[in-house]
């Protein structure tokens, strides 16, 4: 489950470069609200595919872009340490956001080569355990003229000289950058692609086609380096990888997820999500995926776990109040973890303001003790998604 709502924020931020190439709806002023024109962009979605069948997936091809959907992104969270055991985490993600159905793009003839449907926009954050600093950064780019795109052969995707590509067989590099921190990392595979829900279809709601293309690819061997204010450090780690595409939103009543990925130090790997509503209840299409060692997949609904809260931090920038220590208990799996957030502020305030930031777990699986890291991810606590 990851971020459908963010990518509303691409369409009010990309909105003069969108009108740079296509002239307004006849029936819109140049005055017109910008209420108005999100409006009008929102009834072009009938022409963009929909996930309705399972089993559509399929490797190489589906690591790259898939314009003829509204929303994509490839999502990449890992959680480093130092040989001193300096822990860092970080979050890098593109997103992708269609404009328009390809049956609605002009002719090419006699157009600019700036001319593009597709926006991109990457969230980019580094977690400094030790001290307590939590750094984020955000760009937005059309696809046009080279400054942002993707591909599935050779892999890469990129905006601008943030990107992810391919540079051996399983293997990609991560960089991004900013005046203060710099990523350089290479993520070596050591498990397939594990497709969520049924046969890699998500749903994320009862109403037809309110569903994704969902995969993972966890328990990625991390090595590289992170650079913190000119100070540079070798890490080495683990990263999990998301990659979903859609043309959906959440359901009525909708406030907002809570979204959970752990890699377990025996293997073992988890990603749950679980949506909120009005009324306090769970989303019944709330799901998750438990992956064992061996690679198997078993599938969890929400009445599978039981997920308690067991402290709070509130946000001294938007006053949100976010968990930030967690009881998960899953019998279906064997599985009991407690944990915490590494630090609590890892609040990223950008276009939209949400929670995502790395956290550690411990617990018992199958008998055994076990000890988990990863990220988690929370919105609609700042502001309901759904009013």
């Amino acid at each position: 489950m990851k971020r459908a709502l963010i990518l509303i924020f691409i369409v009010m931020l990309a909105l003069a470069a969108f009108l740079a190439w296509r002239p307004l709806p006849a029936a819109v002023s140049t005055n017109a609200s910008l209420e108005t024109l999100l409006v009008d962009q929102g009834q072009t979605s009938d022409l963009f595919a929909r996930a309705l069948t399972p089993n559509h997936i399929e490797f190489p091809r589906d690591l790259g872009p898939h314009d003829e959907y509204q929303t994509e992104w490839w999502y990449y969270t890992g959680n480093l340490e130092t040989d001193p055991d300096r822990l860092f985490g970080f979050q890098f993600t593109i997103f992708r956001r269609s404009l328009v159905p390809p049956q609605e793009m002009p002719d090419s003839d006699n157009t600019s080569e700036w001319r593009s449907s597709q926006v991109y926009l990457a969230h980019f954050t580094i977690s400094d355990i030790a001290n307590e600093k939590f750094y984020v950064a955000e760009r937005i780019s059309r696809e046009a003229g080279g400054l942002a795109g993707a591909r599935a052969i050779p892999y890469q995707v990129w905006l601008e000289n943030w990107a992810a590509e391919q540079i051996a067989p399983g293997q990609i590099r991560l960089q991004a950058q900013t005046d203060d921190v710099t990523l350089d990392l290479s993520l070596r595979e050591t498990v397939p692609p594990v497709l969520h829900g049924e046969g890699g279809l998500s749903q994320k709601g009862a109403e037809p086609g309110n569903a994704s293309y969902y995969y993972s690819i966890v328990h990625q061997e991390t090595e590289g380096t992170v650079t913190i204010e000119g100070e540079r450090f070798e890490v080495t780690g683990l990263s999990w990888k998301d990659h979903e595409y859609s043309t959906s939103a959440l359901s009525p009543g909708s406030t907002g997820w809570d979204w959970f990925s752990l890699q377990l130090d025996d293997g073992a790997a988890l990603m749950l999500f679980q949506i909120r509503r009005q009324d306090g209840s769970l989303e019944p299409t709330s799901s998750g995926s438990f992956i064992h060692a061996d690679g198997s997949v078993q599938r969890l609904s929400k009445d599978d776990w039981q997920l308690e809260m067991l402290d709070k931090w509130t946000s001294p920038t938007s006053g949100a109040e976010y968990p930030v220590a967690w009881r998960l208990l899953i019998p279906k799996a064997d599985l009991s973890l407690e944990g915490q957030a590494l630090m609590p502020n890892q609040e990223l305030n950008v276009s939209t303001t949400y929670w995502e930031g790395a956290v550690a777990f411990a617990g018992n699986h199958a008998g055994r003790s076990v000890k988990a890291q990863g990220y988690i991810e929370m919105t609609g606590y700042a502001v309901p998604l759904s009013p």
